[in-house]
């Protein structure tokens, strides 16, 4: 199925729906515009493997484009909002892109990304035509549709890795045919989470990031409808819930925990009642603050463990993680291994690296080294985190390799503490890392971002916070020193920057 299909049976059904204006799209407006989008493409010389690229804000523009790129058989790669003139330079010149889609509100930032971007031939703004960008409304009205048929080869959306731990690379998947065509996280979600034709899907994260993409793309290609949040606040995605009756969602831990530290009367305020499915990943999510969630919203909590690759997924629902607390779920796609560091399998229980194997085959735009060292000479493939399986093949994530901290010999994963001090009440967000200790290797540092900022109580505070982690965890686990910062350096779809965030403090003590 493809949006295009819905269009001829039901024309007139909402698509697409932005959750704070109430402005929507129907199937019919959504193929229209692709079509003319694809053909704008066609007539400028691209096609079936190049590239474009877009910046945007979550709106009515975003799905157009994509689904208009995917028809020209093209590779469509989302950047983050937040990226700096030379990081959106990076993957611009990267991806290989000769046309950008630009939201007016970040016409600055492209501004200066352009300068370094001399290989793109359209820059195309979803406003007002401007200083060398094109408008968007202007070129679709000059442009004619294209027409498709079986033989027409289509797209596909080239994710780039969050870059957490380096700079983010492509992920480059196989293109085909539109007879062919066949999603297999669409037949996965179906399966999984029922999702359908009646669906009313709540989006509540950028839609630049993997998940938020796919997975709306996913309920166009089965005729659902996506509701849109342009910018995620706790209350107001609960009012959605009840306005729009919608039946699935996705969230991060940050959202779910912001929504759970509302005021009690808030949380009751709205009627969830139609909310059947409540999909959470993309990082770990304390067990505690977990089983809130379940005992407010009910049984309709759902986990998935994957990564833009696509290379496994695991998936648990609330009954199997009640039972199973803390795991991420079974495989569903491809087989889980636990490995040691020659790649050789350990035994059940124990930490190891986590490898894929029996799943789709991927490679690394521009970058064989990154794709052959993901893959063991057997095959299988890995994201780069640790974790362990239970003997009924339950995955537990441990933490990345590069986070873990080794103190006096000990291996320990900053994921276990951070789980604890996240649920405290003075605490809004957490990050743990090891800094160098001159007798132990590595001693444990936690930053906190208070609920509320104080300089003058932060200092009690901290030893506070210390010793409620000694309560709960052993000795060695307990940061020796927490300092606060007023914002972690959180991304929008839940990971932190924690690879920056330590360097800085490890610049910090040199000086």
């Amino acid at each position: 199925m493809n949006p295009f299909v819905t269009a001829e049976s039901a024309p007139n059904r909402i698509a697409t729906l932005m959750s704070d204006t109430g402005e929507s799209m129907t199937y019919g407006e959504l193929a229209r515009r692709a079509s003319v989008i694809a053909g704008l493409l066609r007539a400028r010389g691209f096609k079936k493997g190049d590239h474009i690229a877009l910046m945007l804000s979550n709106s009515l523009d975003f799905h157009p484009i994509c689904w208009g790129a995917w028809l020209a058989g093209l590779y469509f790669t989302p950047i983050s909002t937040h990226l700096k003139a030379q990081e959106v330079a990076y993957i611009i010149s990267d991806s290989g892109s000769r046309c950008v889609f630009v939201d007016p509100s970040y016409l600055s930032v492209m501004k200066e990304a352009r300068e370094m971007s001399p290989q793109v031939t359209n820059w195309v703004i979803s406003g007002e035509g401007q200083d060398g960008f094109e408008c968007l409304l202007e070129a679709e009205q000059s442009a004619d549709s294209f027409e498709s048929n079986s033989q027409t080869e289509v797209g596909s959306d080239m994710l780039y890795s969050s870059g957490t731990t380096g700079r983010p690379k492509g992920i480059l998947p196989a293109l085909g045919k539109l007879r062919d065509d066949v999603d297999p996280l669409s037949g996965l979600l179906a399966k999984l989470y029922g999702f359908s034709d009646e669906t009313v899907y709540l989006s509540p994260a950028p839609l630049y990031h993997g998940s938020p993409l796919k997975f709306t793309m996913a309920i166009h290609r089965m005729g659902g409808t996506n509701v849109i949040i342009r910018k995620f606040d706790a209350e107001h995605a609960l009012a959605s819930i009840e306005k729009y009756r919608v039946t699935h969602s996705q969230w991060v831990p940050t959202m779910m925990h912001r929504m759970y530290r509302l005021p009690d009367d808030a949380k009751s305020r709205y009627d969830l009642s139609s909310h059947q499915v409540a999909v959470h990943a993309a990082a770990p999510c304390p067990p505690e603050l977990k089983h809130e969630i379940i005992r407010w919203w009910g049984p309709v909590v759902h986990e998935f463990y994957a990564g833009s690759e696509a290379c496994g997924f695991t998936a648990i629902n609330t009954e199997e993680w009640l039972s199973h607390p803390g795991s991420v779920g079974r495989a569903v796609l491809g087989v889980a291994h636990i490995t040691d560091e020659s790649g050789n399998e350990l035994p059940l229980g124990q930490v190891g690296h986590i490898y894929f194997s029996d799943g789709p085959q991927i490679k690394y735009h521009n970058d064989p080294a990154k794709t052959k060292s993901s893959y063991l000479p057997n095959g299988w493939f890995t994201m780069g985190d640790m974790g362990y399986l239970d003997d009924e093949g339950f995955l537990y994530l441990s933490d990345r390799k590069d986070f873990m901290i080794i103190s006096g010999g000990v291996n320990i994963y900053p994921k276990e503490i951070e789980d604890v001090l996240s649920m405290h009440p003075a605490v809004r967000d957490v990050a743990v890392f090891g800094i160098p200790h001159p007798e132990f290797g590595e001693e444990v540092r936690g930053v906190i971002e208070p609920v509320e900022w104080d300089p003058t109580s932060q200092s009690e505070l901290a030893e506070a916070m210390i010793e409620y982690c000694r309560d709960k965890l052993s000795a060695i686990k307990a940061p020796r020193v927490i300092e606060f910062l007023a914002e972690l350096p959180r991304m929008e779809n839940g990971k932190l920057y924690k690879k920056q965030l330590r360097a800085q403090y490890l610049e910090k003590l040199a000086k």
